[in-house]
């Protein structure tokens, strides 16, 4: 994957050009269609994903509870706290996605893993967090 692309992602648009060349390697880029399942509510969560094109919707216990567009993140606080999740995400239009799993994080540097971490707490202090991750 191209980092610069990688950067794209708000979530990583802080890391240096070093840690975005490094993250890119690990990062799968794929094309998801209209109405495809991307995340199932109560799964443990293995991957984090980025929205690159497109649009989703999550949707809990039948209810949608956000939307969402190119630049967001799903996937990072069910991933880094192992938990389950808590909502569906379905595509809502055919989309472009990036994706991480646990394993590639796991291979990041301590530094770039502690910064990660931090902006996820920030995007929660926020209330932008991951919306898979929604206490209801």
């Amino acid at each position: 994957m191209d980092p610069n692309r990688l950067k794209e992602i708000p979530i990583f648009s802080h890391l240096s050009d070093e840690e975005a060349k490094r993250l890119a390697a690990f990062a799968t880029e794929t094309s998801v269609a209209d109405g495809q399942i991307l995340m199932k509510q109560g799964d443990y969560s293995t991957e984090l994903i980025g929205i690159q094109e497109g649009t989703a919707d999550v949707i809990q216990d039948g209810t949608k509870i956000a939307s969402l567009k190119a630049g967001d993140l799903i996937g990072e606080m069910g991933l880094l706290e192992h938990e389950p999740r808590n909502a569906d995400v379905i595509a809502t239009s055919p989309m472009r996605v990036m994706k991480l799993t646990h394993w590639e994080i796991r291979r990041m540097s301590e530094d770039t893993l502690r910064r990660i971490q931090d902006i996820v707490e920030k995007r929660r202090q926020d209330g932008v967090a991951d919306p898979a991750h929604h206490k209801g």
